[in-house]
């Protein structure tokens, strides 16, 4: 069963928090509203595919003061800055942080709508790609030192020869820990094992 993404609404403006929701709830999105960056945080699920719509002017913690805490976090979420008083540091520091855009109230609904699915489809394929990298970085730890340092210079793009004589180890040597580290990673080819490395942070 297919999950339903949610999307995350921080704006300290019942209306705006209301009508934003009576917008996406027909589209078959699942909306969660907060009153401020404080409630967001302590009640938002970490685990489902989301993205956060959040206002930049709130009591308390900004949006802006918001996205920069959960990007600190590690979070991968995707946000969209909306405000009623934009103006070009803000928009620069928003996207600076990360944020996919900045929109300025009165909202385009249209353009609002394509911007959320937008954030919604990053979404969906960032946590795709966390869900690679976790196994992908337990078989790299696996692997000794040397199958290590052997898989690193082969997904470099280095022959076995140049290898051998990188690490003062014989050809042979080489051969055995190519195989063995390839075989551990599950790769199949030098571009493969690259790709793996490279989504893992190894390289």
């Amino acid at each position: 069963m297919t999950e339903t993404p949610v999307v995350h609404i921080v704006d300290d403006d019942d209306a705006m928090r209301h009508s934003l929701e009576w917008l996406l709830k027909p589209l078959g999105l699942e909306v969660k509203t907060y009153a401020s960056a404080a409630s967001f945080l302590s009640n938002h699920d970490r685990d489902r595919v989301a993205c956060l719509v959040t206002d930049v002017r709130m009591p308390g913690m900004s949006g802006l003061e918001l996205h920069e805490a959960l990007a600190k976090a590690g979070s991968t979420m995707p946000v969209i800055v909306i405000t009623g008083h934009g103006d070009v540091p803000m928009a620069v520091r928003a996207m600076r942080a990360g944020a996919i855009d900045f929109i300025e109230k009165p909202l385009n609904n249209q353009l609002l709508i394509e911007r959320i699915h937008e954030a919604l489809r990053l979404a969906r394929a960032r946590r795709d790609e966390a869900g690679q990298i976790a196994p992908i970085r337990a078989r790299f730890s696996a692997l000794t030192a040397r199958e290590r340092e052997v898989a690193c210079l082969v997904a470099a793009g280095r022959q076995n020869k140049m290898i051998a004589h990188e690490l003062g180890i014989s050809l042979k040597t080489v051969e055995i820990h190519r195989h063995n580290a390839m075989d551990k990673m599950g790769a199949t080819t030098g571009a493969d094992l690259a790709r793996m490395l490279t989504l893992a942070g190894a390289i």
